[in-house]
């Protein structure tokens, strides 16, 4: 059976990657954009299998509806992509609550809405699979990109905690974690940014990283979508799926840190219980 596909953000970038990845598939594609103009041509491309949808994940207050009106017409969400989203970059103490709450709105509690939505379907049905899309940032950070990777490691946690409750409903959970890949996330305009002081060189440093590497990325987005779609169709989906040569090695490259680090007090840390 075709699936049914909600995927935020589907105007550009990964949300339109994974759109087109699941029509060529034969699915039937719902995107959702703040300006669903912007899947105009990808619904003319298509007809009757694509449907544009308005949509601000930040408005909480609507996920309900949205999720509501689409299985109301398609009968089912088979597969929710959380994927809206936006970089930030700005040294932690220079990011300002509104800021760092924004972030928050788009990256966590917009996916957690329309997460609550869809889970009663997906229930009743034994059927279904979440994505999320995260980053490389998920699972670690460095100068710049503090608030950017607080709200992503929310949403992992989040999402670890989900996968291990919906597992026995049928339901899959696969957070995904790409590198720099060619999205458009780093043009200039749409990479939001803190004011900047000058105090913090290596946050000065990210900021030019970010405003010069906007479509050198190495990362292809339409391989990233076609092994998304491979991971969601295999018997056994991982949970968490880095991306990209600079995904991967960045990934591993901070368990191992984290390991090492866990190793080195090891002892200590173990011997921190009542005597007995």
């Amino acid at each position: 059976m075709n699936k049914v596909w909600l995927i935020t953000g589907a105007s550009s970038g990964f949300g339109r990657a994974i759109a087109e990845a699941a029509l060529a598939a034969g699915d039937v594609v719902v995107g959702a954009a703040r300006r669903p103009q912007a899947l105009d041509d990808l619904v003319a491309a298509h007809p009757g299998r694509v449907e544009a949808l308005r949509l601000d994940v930040a408005d909480t207050g609507a996920a309900e509806a949205a999720v509501r009106d689409v299985v109301a017409r398609h009968g089912r969400i088979d597969v929710l992509v959380n994927n809206a989203g936006r970089t930030h970059v700005g040294a932690f103490e220079e990011t300002t609550e509104d800021e760092l709450r924004a972030l928050f709105d788009v990256h966590v509690f917009g996916p957690a809405a329309l997460t609550r939505a869809v889970l009663p379907h997906m229930r009743e049905r034994r059927s279904g699979a979440i994505v999320q899309m995260s980053s490389m940032g998920g699972q670690m950070s460095f100068a710049g990109f503090s608030a950017y990777s607080a709200t992503k490691f929310a949403l992992e946690g989040m999402s670890e905690g989900l996968a291990d409750e919906v597992a026995e409903f049928g339901v899959k959970v696969l957070i995904v974690e790409p590198g720099a890949f060619r999205t458009g996330l780093f043009e200039t305009g749409r990479a939001g940014t803190s004011a900047d002081s000058g105090v913090y060189g290596k946050v000065s440093r990210t900021r030019g990283v970010v405003a010069g590497g906007d479509g050198t990325q190495p990362g292809d987005p339409a391989k990233a979508a076609a092994l998304i779609l491979a991971a969601l169709d295999a018997e056994h989906t991982p949970l968490r799926l880095p991306l990209g040569d600079d995904g991967v090695s960045a990934v591993l490259g901070h368990l191992d840190q984290v390991r090492d680090e866990v190793v080195a007090w090891e002892k200590r840390t173990r011997d921190t219980g009542f005597d007995d």
